[in-house]
């Protein structure tokens, strides 16, 4: 086993094989994290009524952009860097949301705060 066993089990839980094992890690060397959906995510966090609902974080103006999409949303075709018109012809049912970066740079540094809880060598990476 290699170092997700030392994590508590709340964080590796919903890893658990089949047969009710740990997967063993002890060769990986490198965690990629993709937080595409992260600003969505956050959003629903904020709004739980909205789970089960396609959600869509971006400019909502006639030029605005989608930011984030969750997966729901992305059933639709609706992906980030789209024009938001686009995104409505797709899925007009959408819930459709301005960006609140500040929510997302503080929850973004809790979660780099539990990264660097498992190793030091952290390095983010953003196109947004």
């Amino acid at each position: 086993m290699g170092r997700s066993g030392d994590l508590p089990r709340g964080l590796v839980d919903r890893f658990l094989a089949k047969d009710g094992e740990w997967p063993d890690d002890s060769g990986c060397s490198i965690l990629h994290v993709d937080m595409d959906a992260f600003y969505a995510s956050v959003e629903i966090r904020e709004r739980p009524e909205l789970r089960d609902r396609p959600v869509v974080v971006g400019g909502v103006g006639v030029r605005g952009v989608v930011s984030s999409a969750n997966y729901i949303a992305r059933r639709y075709g609706v992906r980030s860097a789209m024009p938001t018109s686009t995104a409505r012809r797709l899925c007009p049912d959408a819930v459709y949301i301005p960006p609140t970066f500040g929510l997302y740079q503080e929850i973004s540094a809790g979660v780099f705060a539990i990264f660097r809880e498992i190793t030091p060598l952290v390095e983010g990476l953003s196109l947004d």
